[in-house]
Parts: structure tokens; sequence; C-alpha cells
């Protein structure tokens, strides 16, 4: 299948992405912000590291500043860029789509509804990630986990269209794991859930994914957020069916105290899928002293939450401390969860 495809985010997502269709043979073009990764993927192509495989892909980089010479419009622009930057990257490839073309939210949260609103509910399309990845040197990124799903594409509406049907099908040469969703709100809450429970507190303590599930008072304090966001999710009436293969509804019962020991041997499992070494994205982000997403992981569900009358309280414990700290001032610690902590007894 042909199809001119323009990302607008190079970094884990967008360049691992990107970077295996390339390889499957599609036309990709890559605009990223950060000068020496383009640099070093346009003298030495992108090296693509997963497990025990690697390979290095010509994969076509460029700088935002050369998004001037594009004369070709895409029929597909991928948006991987941080929930935060959402509107000026979709504004900004606006004129590089084809009429007919659809924008495509690659990214953490729940961003679907600003981009419909910054370019037409018509235009849009949503995709669920489903991998880990690292981008933590100028031209090489990491898949760092062994799930077998990667890509869940739907319409806003669950509707079943050609397009959605293309795109599955030209995704599914950077993964066999993609799928068609008719519930895509219902898998972006699902995905939230995870990410809330994961990244900032990864962020806030520095442990990598698989520690995050499986130390236990970071564990425990992971369970009551995601009950939180499932309880949200469905006061707002989306379907939250299981989160990477475990039933939603094990996290909000085990957070209310029942069939705890079910949910840490479900855990145990995740942890083994989540990549050893893998830093969850707002880890990079703290590392690197950047802006974190904490507004559209926990902040968003609290503010939901206030809205429905669904209390959020360990969600609004764990953004005041991303807060207090600062932009770019957090330092990952453990004992920076101490007041997130109180909250279990």
């Amino acid at each position: 299948m042909s199809a001119r495809i323009g990302i607008i985010g190079g970094g884990a997502i967008g360049g691992y992405t990107g970077g295996m269709l390339t390889k499957a043979g599609h036309d990709v073009t890559i605009v990223d912000q950060w000068p020496e990764h383009v640099a070093a993927v346009k003298a030495n192509g992108l090296t693509i590291r997963h497990g025990e495989d690697e390979v290095n892909v010509a994969a076509n980089y460029i700088n935002i500043n050369e998004l001037q010479a594009i004369d070709d419009p895409f029929d597909y622009v991928f948006v991987a860029v941080k929930s935060y930057d959402t509107e000026w990257a979709a504004i900004l490839m606006r004129r590089y789509l084809k009429s007919d073309g659809a924008y495509v939210d690659f990214q953490n949260g729940i961003n679907d509804y600003r981009l419909a609103e910054t370019v037409g509910v018509e235009n849009t399309l949503g995709c669920v990630i489903t991998i880990a990845a690292g981008c933590y040197e100028p031209g090489i990124v990491l898949r760092t986990d062994t799930n077998p799903l990667a890509y869940k594409i739907g319409e806003h509406d669950g509707s079943d269209t050609a397009r959605a049907r293309e795109l599955v099908e030209i995704v599914s040469g950077a993964s066999d794991g993609t799928y068609f969703t008719d519930n895509l709100f219902g898998e972006r809450w699902a995905k939230l859930a995870i990410n809330c429970m994961v990244n900032p507190l990864a962020g806030i303590t520095g442990l990598t994914s698989d520690k995050v599930r499986t130390n236990p008072g970071v564990r425990d304090i992971g369970t009551q957020v995601a009950a939180e966001v499932i309880r949200v999710g469905r006061s707002l009436g989306h379907k939250i069916d299981n989160l990477l293969g475990v039933p939603a509804q094990m996290f909000v019962d085990a957070a209310e105290g029942r069939n705890i020991e079910d949910l840490d041997i479900e855990m145990d499992k995740q942890a083994a899928n989540s990549g050893v070494s893998g830093r969850a994205s707002f880890l990079q982000d703290v590392i690197k002293h950047r802006r974190t997403e904490i507004e559209f992981l926990n902040g968003f569900v609290a503010e939901q939450g206030r809205k429905t009358g669904v209390p959020t309280p360990f969600c609004d414990a764990i953004v005041a401390v991303v807060r207090e700290a600062g932009v770019g001032k957090l330092e990952p610690d453990p004992e920076n969860l101490a007041p997130v902590a109180t909250l279990l007894n």
C-alpha cells in the first residue's frame, strides 16, 4: 500500500514507528526538534535496538526549518510530540497534509479532543501505543518491552472506516501487533491508567518501569492511582476492559482491599514485559530537566474527576509533588513519594 507519511516528533515512539515503517518500504518523513538527533540520523542512519536485535535504517529525518522544502503533501501526519506541544505541532503540519488526509494522535494522555479542536474531528484518527521505547542519545532508538500488542487504531466515534483499516494495514509494517478498535476512548483511558500509575511514579522515584510495578510501597500507590483513573473514565461513560491484559476491575477491587494477591501476581507478569532497563518517558524528561506531562496525565484525571464528582486524592497528591518541585527541578528519589504514601494509612 502506497501512502506518504509525515511524523512530527522523531524521538522514542515517533522514531521507532517511523524507522520500522521505513524499513518496511513506506515513504516516511520524520520532522524533529533535536538538531543533534537529526544530524546523527542523516550521517549514519537510525539505529533501532530491541532486545538482542539491532537494525540500521536510512530514515528520512529533517529539521523543522527544512519543512519549507516539502512540496508533495502527506496522506497521514502522525503527531508524536509531547502533549503540551499538540496544538502548535498540528498547525505547523497543516499545510503539508493533503486536503483529504488525516492526523493520527500517537501521544500519551488523551489529546484527541484538543487535536480535533485544532484541525477538525473529521481530519483525525487515534492510535493507542502499547510499546515502551526510549531515545537517550542522538541517532539511536530503543524498544524496551516484549509486549505483543503495539498499536490500536480507531475513529473517534468508533466507526469502522476505510481510512482506519488502511492505516492499520500501513502501521502493521512497524509491528504485527497492530489492530483496529471500535473503542478508541476506552482504550485511551486504559492506557491512561497505565501511564498515570507508572510514568509519574518512575519520574518521582527514579525507578525503572518494572520496579514501579514490583516495589511493594510504590505498587500500592500505583494500584490506587489506576483505580482512580478507571473510576473517572467509567463515570464519563467509557468502556475500560483491561490494562495490558489485566482486567481493569482487579485494580478497583485491590484498591478497595479485595483480592490484592491476585493483582500482585498479574503485576509481576506485567513487569516482565515492561522492559527491565526501560525508563518511562516521564523519567526521561525528569533526567533531562524538561517539562513533564503531569498536567496531561494525573492532572487531567483529577480535573475530570472534579467535573464528575469522583475523588482522586492519589492523583492530586502526585500532581502536587511534581508541581512543588518546579519545572526541570525534580530530582528522582523514592523519598519524594512520602506525602503520597501517607494516603495509604
